[in-house]
């Protein structure tokens, strides 16, 4: 991504910069999915259920909430509250992760905005959530964020670049049906193409698919 030093860019230098940075946020699915791949076979659901709590406790680390951290990690909320109930080693994990958090003064909503909360509006808005779903599942405050976006062209250019790669509304996705939610709501939709993944003995069935 950029440097801080970097934050005056221009519109027409933030433009390119802005598409590499989206298009690394998209492709981060991809990229995780071929390293599991060349160990031979499709990546296993425990695997990638794993990676995806991974992505969570990264994004509670770094301050956010578990809205935000769902969008993160690219799981509707429903599963990651399932994680949580379910797993006593992943719940404690999420505490740990929290607790770092707030013991650096980090915490979900503070009023001093992060790059995390940027990356969780860029990949809502990517996945086809509106700016204003986006801002509200990153924490952020409506009116701070219209400040932000007033001021800071690079800002400007990341959002309009997540939604040049929204999905198609003419084009289906399948979504494996442990991540379909429960019932119909404003949330920012789970990211779009699911990869194949290898079912195991082990693996357990609620939960657990992959993505991308």
């Amino acid at each position: 991504m950029y440097e801080p030093g970097e934050s005056g860019a221009t519109p027409e230098q933030g433009l390119p910069e802005a598409d590499r940075v989206v298009a690394w946020l998209k492709d981060a699915g991809a990229v995780e999915h071929a390293l599991q791949t060349s160990l031979g076979g499709l990546p296993s659901e425990r695997d990638v259920t794993l990676a995806r709590m991974g992505d969570v406790l990264q994004a509670t680390a770094q301050g956010l909430g578990s809205p935000a951290a769902a969008v993160w990690a690219g799981v509707p909320e429903h599963v990651l509250q399932g994680w949580i109930d379910k797993d006593p080693a992943f719940a404690s994990a999420l505490y740990a992760a929290r607790a770092l958090a707030s013991a650096h003064e980090v915490e979900p909503g503070g009023g001093h905005p992060t790059p995390a909360m940027v990356r969780t509006v860029l990949v809502a808005v990517g996945n086809g959530a509106t700016t204003l779903d986006a801002i509200k599942a990153a924490d952020f405050r409506e009116r701070r964020f219209r400040t932000l976006l007033n001021s800071s062209s690079l800002l400007r250019a990341l959002l309009e670049a997540a939604r040049r790669v929204r999905p198609s509304k003419t084009h289906g996705t399948y979504v494996p049906g442990s991540y379909r939610p429960r019932q119909p709501g404003r949330k920012p939709p789970a990211p779009s193409g699911f990869r194949l993944v290898r079912r195991g003995a082990h693996d357990a069935p609620e939960g657990d698919a992959g993505r991308r």
